[in-house]
């Protein structure tokens, strides 16, 4: 994990990250796993609104995430 982790709440729209990390308990992140969300893959911020739910793009799906769980979810940039 490199020095640009950043919560997935803190990516712009449009933008694209790798996910690195997951701050929560085993049922949180089996909750993610189930819904496609692993570590290393690629997501792309669809849309957000300040502290209202997120709209990611995560292989052929989309997914709406809360703010408190986009913030548990940690993310870096992908290298251009």
């Amino acid at each position: 994990m490199g020095d640009c982790m950043m919560p997935l709440s803190m990516v712009n729209q449009n933008q694209e990250v790798k996910l690195v990390a997951i701050q929560g308990g085993l049922k949180m992140k089996q909750r993610l796993a189930d819904l496609g969300l692993n570590i290393g893959m690629s997501i792309r911020v669809l849309k957000k609104a300040s502290g209202g739910p997120m709209i990611i793009a995560v292989k052929e799906s989309r997914l709406a995430l809360g703010w408190g769980m986009a913030n548990r979810i940690l993310v870096e940039p992908l290298s251009a």
